[in-house]
């Protein structure tokens, strides 16, 4: 796979991934490009899983920039959610879509930031426990229990399950 061919194929999910860690658009830029850049000078001869390997680097590069960030500087939750939806639907539901995209993004934006990593790995980028694993390289149980976590901030007092996306 040529370079031009893993950036198209790759940098909207790198885009989103970032974007909902960084929850701003311009650190969320510069971070992807450099995740590219970083990829395209590494050797990928021994890669087996190329998406988990371009996450894992994206996880890095933005938990770099995070630590360099003041807690002040958060801005708000992106609208991926909404760009999701078709533009074809009636009033009611685009109504309907965002009063959950609201309530959604304030479960998120509350969720601790290791949490939160797993949220957007498992159900943005749809990735299963044991990639999630080898992204952030921690253990399987590890990354289960924090996709167990994002579940349960969103319902304390019920085993009720749902996608964010």
């Amino acid at each position: 796979m040529t370079d031009r061919e893993i950036f198209e194929r790759y940098k909207e999910q790198v885009y989103y991934f970032c974007y909902y860690l960084m929850k701003n658009q311009a650190d969320a830029e510069d971070t992807c490009q450099e995740v590219f850049v970083k990829v395209i000078l590494a050797d990928r001869s021994k890669v087996r899983n190329l998406k988990s390997w371009i996450l894992r680097i994206a996880s890095n590069e933005c938990n770099s920039v995070l630590k360099r960030r003041k807690a002040g500087l958060m801005k708000e939750v992106s609208n991926y959610l909404l760009s999701r939806a078709q533009d074809s639907n009636p009033v009611e539901e685009r109504l309907n879509r965002r009063e959950t995209k609201k309530e959604l993004q304030g479960l998120y934006s509350k969720l601790p930031d290791k949490i939160r990593m797993v949220v957007v790995l498992r159900f943005i980028n749809d990735l299963t426990v044991p990639e999630i694993s080898k992204v952030m390289n921690i253990p399987e149980g590890t990354a289960n229990f924090r996709s167990a976590g994002g579940y349960s901030f969103g319902y304390p007092n019920s085993n009720r399950r749902t996608r964010f996306a």
